[in-house]
């Protein structure tokens, strides 16, 4: 099974991620405010905070940490309706998804007794939309933490650890990272992973696409996926180390 030297489409390296820029503060009300930009898909990451927790988290003393997704209508070459009144099945799916992985980092005792609420919304989308939300999100939750602390509301930040997903698969028998949506809708076999900076996994989340797939492919595969995250997390902590927009 090849994975690294043979050029795609795009003229990637089977092994290589697609062109990724974080822009902080890309909006000015939010706390925190991203936009990821994964080669053509672009997701705004924002992070707002409430001073409460839902009603079955009171009790605890916890804070809370959760997640909105939805595409926009024009976010892919035919315009989406707008979901009314609920999100759809595959909104509602990648949302609670984002907000799993996102509270695996964060130590809610620290956060306080509060709520931020990630919404992650495509502007355009080209396939790895979940991923670059979650990658997105990670960064817009470090600047709403950030802004606690400025504000003396938190004296030590809650996030125990950075987090970033990228997709994973088989397409035509080349095991590729960071399948754009021309490689994803022909894969034969497609993961989307989750890990964290000290390469804990999260959430692997993915099958075969009508085809199975043994296990040293899917080891292979996790591999492949823990490069490209090590990779986002480093361009996470140097958008992180300069200034917003």
């Amino acid at each position: 099974m090849t994975t690294a030297r043979q050029a795609r489409s795009d003229g990637r390296r089977a092994d290589e991620l697609r062109e990724v820029v974080i822009t902080r503060g890309y909006t000015d009300a939010a706390p925190g405010s991203v936009l990821m930009r994964s080669g053509r898909t672009m997701v705004l990451c924002t992070a707002s905070i409430q001073e409460a927790v839902p009603s079955w988290r009171e009790p605890s003393g916890l804070g809370w940490v959760t997640a909105e997704y939805e595409m926009l209508p024009a976010s892919t070459g035919q315009r989406r309706s707008r979901p009314r009144p609920q999100p759809d099945g595959r909104s509602t799916e990648i949302q609670r998804l984002i907000g799993r992985v996102l509270r695996s980092v964060v130590d809610f005792a620290k956060l306080g007794q509060r709520t931020i609420w990630l919404d992650c919304d495509v502007i355009q989308a080209d396939g790895g939309t979940r991923a670059a939300a979650i990658t997105g999100a990670y960064v817009a939750l470090e600047d709403a933490v950030r802004h606690l602390k400025r504000q003396k509301r938190i004296t030590a930040s809650p996030l125990v650890a950075p987090v970033a997903a990228v997709s994973v698969g088989r397409v035509s028998g080349k095991l590729l990272l960071d399948l754009d949506y021309r490689e994803d809708s022909s894969a034969e076999v497609d993961f989307n992973v989750a890990m964290t900076g000290t390469g804990r996994l999260i959430e692997v989340q993915g099958g075969g696409e009508g085809n199975t797939f043994t296990r040293r492919e899917l080891d292979r595969m996790l591999q492949l996926a823990g490069r490209g995250i090590r990779q986002l997390i480093a361009r996470q902590e140097r958008a992180l180390a300069g200034r917003k927009k």
